[in-house]
């Protein structure tokens, strides 16, 4: 008798309702997960003194450290193959130990290579355009041609890395650091780090006084790099 009623009592059905949730619930779960693991993730920053090429400024007590996402290893943190396209990622870091904020509005940020070409970071527009038709040309033209905008032509996913990666502060404020990618388009160039620098001007203090410009020197990452 005991038998039987344990029987009926594990026989019992889970409501519909009920069933029909869990079962949504867990296909919903394992369609998520594979999503989740490929969204982008910025790197987490470290003060910009810890990397190898950087430019500190005691007096301003201001450093910032460029570091290039130049090999495969390091680029399978992006979805987009950024190298195949003739851009280099490098990781811009800005940490502010003083106590008062420093203002990034007017920046300009130069790569001089040691042949002397001038490269300035890409626009989100510019690499919308190279990634989605390889011959256009993001380099300054001495005739000014309309752009159009292409972003339709991306895939979400991808124009949500390029967003979420670059670097957009404004400012950086007391005791804090900010960080982002900066894209250059080095296509043609052989080897666009070796003796090059990475000029930062336009960096101004909380009462708008321009501070002396940044110089960080590429080539102590390569040097870095070869100890590794």
């Amino acid at each position: 008798m005991g038998h039987k009623r344990r029987s009926r009592f594990y026989n019992r059905r889970m409501p519909k309702s009920w069933k029909g949730r869990l079962v949504v619930g867990a296909i919903c779960t394992l369609l998520s997960l594979p999503l989740l693991a490929k969204n982008f993730m910025k790197p987490v920053a470290q003060p910009a003194r810890t990397y190898p090429a950087h430019d500190d400024h005691p007096e301003d007590k201001l450093a910032m450290a460029a570091d290039p996402y130049d090999n495969p290893e390091k680029a399978k943190l992006f979805s987009i193959n950024f190298a195949e396209h003739g851009f280099l990622p490098v990781f811009f870091v800005v940490t502010n130990d003083g106590d008062q904020p420093v203002s990034m509005a007017n920046v300009e940020i130069t790569l001089i290579t040691r042949n002397h070409s001038k490269l300035t970071p890409l626009s989100t527009e510019d690499l919308y355009r190279r990634m989605t038709n390889p011959q256009a040309q993001t380099r300054p033209s001495p005739i000014p041609i309309p752009r159009k905008s292409v972003k339709g032509t991306m895939s979400q996913k991808e124009q949500d890395e390029i967003e979420m990666s670059q670097f957009e502060a404004r400012a950086v404020e007391p005791h804090s650091t900010q960080s982002g990618f900066l894209f250059f388009d080095v296509g043609g160039i052989s080897a666009p780090l070796a003796e090059a620098n990475l000029d930062i001007t336009g960096v101004a203090d909380a009462k708008g006084n321009e501070l002396l410009y940044f110089e960080i020197p590429m080539q102590k990452y390569l040097s870095a790099t070869r100890k590794r």
